[in-house]
């Protein structure tokens, strides 16, 4: 069966032909059937060079695909940018930074191969090579989206991940414009089995994501799998209700029973800037959700392509 290795790049001039050269040499004599689907997500380096160089020089040889985006889209974009492009039976995720080595991949081709009944071979990581701050925050993102979200989410599993045609095909017809590949994959179910892996060091660069980056992608997940950001403004907005309908009965009492006078600036104030504060907070969440409806209606590609190369043309 044929294999095809989706790699997402995003300034990886240092990378891009030292991964190239890495797979070919450790598939050789065990992967005869295989191609390369690189995604240039909008480089802002030389990693389009090096990816069209290592396309005139080898395409002969190898199969090769190039994707170049006319802008950055992002990860998600590429991600399925590649999957509506490869051909292979079976479709592998990896990066080109050589942190997520091949040689997990091989690993990856046999478990599926000794269990026809698995659809899906995830790596992930038994422990992380990152600091605690980042650590500890990832830990907590998969303890909350998973007590609030329908779909389960596996701690620590990763993009890289070896699937049947019949997977690939499922997560192409999930066409939201916001995409959060880790849950679409929980979504679309099949089975899945899971193998830990060891991340290497990147072979050159800096990681692209950094603890803004990740924050803003796990609100992304949150929004996009589950509804309970909105029940919670709702109990807010309830319960802020209940609180100012007791704050003035306990005013009343005071005033009735006790002739104790309660001073209404600054009660009035504190309200105003309670309520107010939830009822803007409440609308952010609501306005979250919006957003996303806003952008999805409006049916724009999930990513446009500049340049597609492959079998030795250019393709339209």
């Amino acid at each position: 069966m044929k294999l095809s290795l989706i790699v997402p790049c995003y300034n990886e001039e240092g990378n891009v032909e030292k991964f190239f050269s890495e797979v070919n040499r450790v598939f050789e004599g065990k992967v005869s059937d295989y191609e390369f689907v690189f995604v240039n997500d909008g480089s802002k380096d030389k990693t389009y060079q090096r990816l069209k160089h290592i396309y005139n020089s080898f395409n002969d040889k190898y199969n090769i695909q190039v994707l170049t985006f006319s802008r950055n889209f992002g990860k998600e974009a590429a991600i399925y940018a590649g999957l509506s492009k490869a051909v292979g039976d079976l479709v592998c995720l990896i990066d080109a930074d050589l942190q997520q080595r091949p040689e997990v991949v091989l690993e990856m081709l046999e478990v599926m191969a000794s269990d026809e009944d698995t659809d899906c071979v995830t790596a992930y990581q038994e422990s992380r090579k990152e600091n605690k701050l980042i650590s500890g925050f990832k830990s907590v993102f998969y303890k909350l989206i998973n007590k609030i979200s329908d779909v389960d989410f596996v701690n620590g599993a990763s993009d890289f991940r070896l699937m049947k045609r019949v997977m690939v095909d499922a997560i192409l017809q999930m066409t939201e414009f916001h995409r959060f590949s880790k849950g679409l994959f929980s979504y679309v179910g099949f089975n899945t089995k899971y193998i830990p892996y060891e991340v290497c060091e990147r072979e050159s660069g800096e990681t692209k994501w950094g603890f803004r980056k990740l924050f803003k992608y796990a609100l992304e997940g949150i929004f996009a799998f589950s509804t309970m950001p909105l029940k919670f403004a709702t109990f807010i907005g309830l319960l802020s209700s209940v609180c100012s309908i007791l704050y003035l009965i306990v005013v009343v009492i005071q005033k009735l029973a006790f002739g104790i006078d309660v001073p209404g600036y600054a009660t009035i104030v504190v309200l105003l800037l309670l309520i107010g504060g939830l009822l803007l907070f409440c609308l952010g969440i609501i306005g979250e959700y919006l957003s996303k409806m806003y952008v999805q209606v409006k049916n724009r590609p999930v990513y446009i392509l500049k340049e597609h190369l492959k079998n030795g043309e250019e393709v339209e």
